[in-house]
């Protein structure tokens, strides 16, 4: 395999012709890849809170997940700590958050969306180079594609496709020292309920996960789902 062309953006038109990796690290692809460690099945990737809350009417077994505080018309709140203690065998999960799932609806026409966080970066890039990319598109969505944890993953999941085993805490340090962080930090301190204390260490849990997460359309929903990687 031959080098391998890498592009970080934030807000753009994603109307590409290569494969499109959106992340979020803090935290809505951490949320979502623990939930399928807990057992999901699929995850439909909700556009908006409205999106959601119709599609948790339409189909009451699925548990809804969102930012922010628990609140009326969903189960679960957009924390990987909280996330990890559910069983969810077999179930199907809507998500939708402001930055995460917006982002992989804006990057839905690409040819090959991935969703991506730290605990799933060695899988990404293994699915990458077992697809052959030659060109990868790395769409950082946090604080309008400016997030240094989202960047910061997106350089080690390039690092990793281009071949040897870079060192993951550089990339750790960053994400560690990024505003993103400290959010969670100041959630944590004045109490907010949909934050766990725990939920900034997950998120930097690097390589946790042996599978990668791929989003397609599945009958007009955008759906996440895992995919094993050797």
């Amino acid at each position: 395999m031959g080098p391998v062309e890498h592009r970080v953006v934030g807000r753009s038109n994603l109307g590409v012709q290569q494969p499109v990796v959106v992340i979020d690290v803090m935290r809505a692809f951490t949320t979502a890849a623990w939930a399928f460690a807990r057992g999901t099945e699929r995850i439909v990737l909700a556009g908006s809170e409205a999106d959601a809350r119709d599609l948790k009417q339409r189909h009451p077994d699925w548990p809804a997940a969102k930012d922010g505080a628990p609140s009326p018309g969903f189960d679960l709140v957009n924390s990987p700590v909280m996330m990890a203690e559910q069983d969810l065998a077999g179930r199907t999960l809507i998500l939708t958050t402001t930055s995460g799932t917006a982002g992989a609806h804006r990057a839905a026409a690409a040819p090959l969306v991935l969703c991506a966080s730290f605990v799933v970066a060695g899988a990404t890039a293994r699915f990458l180079r077992s697809r052959g990319a030659s060109r990868v598109m790395y769409l950082a969505t946090g604080d309008d594609g400016r997030a240094d944890e989202d960047r910061a993953c997106a350089e080690y999941i390039g690092r990793c496709l281009d071949g040897g085993e870079p060192a993951v805490e550089p990339f750790l340090r960053r994400a560690r020292a990024s505003d993103a962080a400290a959010e969670l930090a100041e959630g944590v301190r004045r109490g907010y309920r949909g934050i766990h204390p725990d939920d900034a260490e997950f998120c930097l849990d690097a390589d946790r996960f042996s599978f990668a997460m791929t989003a397609a359309r599945e009958g007009g929903l955008l759906v996440l789902r895992p995919v094993r990687t050797t």
